[in-house]
């Protein structure tokens, strides 16, 4: 999420947005410049954690002072991209015997600061992104002449401002709780662990669709290319996506069903769970209305727009089934939440992705990619996500829990999360050849 999909579509707005505006390059070229590097700083600060287990687990520094007066275990973050307090809070106790703290999960405060410093090279790119397509444009580039991708980068851009304090104000909690002795997530000490769920999920599900609209915008260009039709509904489609972007601040406690909210605030994120799915279903519908009679070419760019569409769709069928609290009661944390967040996330995004990859490559690299390989890799992405994925809705209905490693045998899940994992292998094929087409 953090050091993959939203650098990758941060560079397609690089790349594609001054040249649909008609712009020689984004308003502030230091600025864009000064993200850059701090994404790369933010991401050595995060991974830098790696090196640090590493060398405990290889001893290497068992001579140093410092390390002998300090018990440290979990250098690499180990909670998830939610990280739920007080669980990530909990930094440890003094020991008694060693008369020094205790840390547990200093891999955490390695995922603090690195997700910070992530968050101000977002923040300094939106403002730049946002600052570009409203002044930078081409004489007579009017607002409702943009391309679509560049539309959806602009309501991108104003997510990322908006949903990014939330979390800095929890990360920052959370740094005071590990560190200074505060007790904003401990239960124990009248800190209240509902509070992080609340500061992370304004943030995390805008999040959700600062990764999709990119790939909406990326569909939107590629299918009327190759059905040979203008895009059905182009004021539509636009004003959809703002929808999107703006309910998509409206529905974080979907995520907090099983918290007991309440019965008012459970029906009111309902009812707008479910709004939500109008204005995406609207674009689907679009799409459709795009192809439909159109003189179709199955180019590896249309096939993988074709399969976001597909994948997509499955996530917001289940993803409306988890806007009634008694079916999200039964499905939370099992292996279908799972399942609908990777349709959604990964069917959605990494297809989209790709498929403008391909679809703009060569004027990012000057040549046609090997056809071939883009035909098999994107026909192994498709067989290998669903594959991956499929199963895990039927999983997470007969019981089987995220977050387990291992499970016991006689529960009915050993076939399915067998032809899971086959899958998942076949999934890391088709990105590999993706990838190595680059460069073929």
């Amino acid at each position: 999420i953090f050091l993959g999909v939203m650098p990758l579509s941060a560079a397609f707005f690089n790349f594609l947005v001054p040249l649909q505006i008609g712009a020689r390059d984004v308003a502030f070229p230091r600025l864009n410049a000064f993200s850059l590097w701090t994404f790369v700083a933010g991401a050595l600060v995060l991974n830098s954690s790696w090196l640090f287990e590493f060398g405990h687990l290889s001893g290497w520094f068992n001579n140093f002072a410092w390390y002998k007066s300090l018990v440290y275990t979990d250098f690499a973050p180990a909670n998830g991209w939610f990280s739920y307090a007080p669980l990530s809070g909990t930094i440890g106790q003094a020991d008694a015997a060693l008369h020094s703290p205790r840390f547990t999960g200093v891999g955490t405060d390695f995922w603090i600061i690195g997700i910070q410093i992530l968050g101000v090279a977002s923040l300094a790119a939106s403002f730049n992104f946002i600052c570009t397509i409203i002044n930078m444009r081409a004489k007579g580039m009017t607002m409702m002449r943009l391309p679509v991708f560049t539309w959806m980068t602009l309501v991108t851009s104003i997510l990322i401002i908006l949903a990014f304090p939330a979390i800095t104000v929890a990360l920052i909690e959370l740094m005071f709780d590990r560190q200074f002795g505060a007790n904003f997530f401990n239960p124990s000490a009248g800190g209240q662990p509902i509070l992080w769920q609340h500061l992370f999920w304004i943030f995390g599900h805008p999040e959700v669709y600062i990764l999709v609209l990119p790939a909406m915008g990326i569909v939107s260009e590629v299918l009327p290319t190759f059905s040979g039709k203008a895009l059905f509904g182009y004021p539509i489609i636009v004003f959809s996506g703002a929808v999107i972007g703006f309910l998509g601040f409206a529905v974080w406690s979907h995520h907090m069903f099983t918290t007991g909210l309440g019965a008012v605030p459970t029906a009111a994120f309902a009812l707008l769970t479910m709004a939500i799915a109008v204005p995406t279903g609207v674009k689907i519908f679009n799409w459709l209305g795009t192809l439909w009679g159109g003189r179709i070419r199955f180019t590896p760019p249309m096939v993988l727009a074709l399969g976001f569409i597909w994948m997509f769709m499955c996530g917001g069928f289940s993803g409306v089934m988890h806007s009634a609290a008694p079916a999200d009661a039964q499905q939370q944390d099992s292996y279908f939440v799972i399942a609908h967040f990777h349709y959604v996330l990964l069917g959605g995004v990494l297809l989209g992705l790709m498929s403008g990859l391909y679809f703009w490559f060569p004027k990012i690299f000057g040549r046609m990619p090997n056809a071939s390989v883009a035909y098999i890799a994107s026909g192994l992405v498709i067989l290998g996500f669903n594959l991956a994925f499929g199963p895990m809705h039927y999983l997470g209905l007969a019981g089987q829990p995220r977050r387990t490693h291992t499970y016991h045998a006689g529960n009915g899940w050993e076939t399915w999360n067998l032809v899971a994992t086959i899958g998942a292998f076949i999934l890391g094929i088709g990105v590999f050849l993706a990838f190595a087409n680059l460069v073929w």
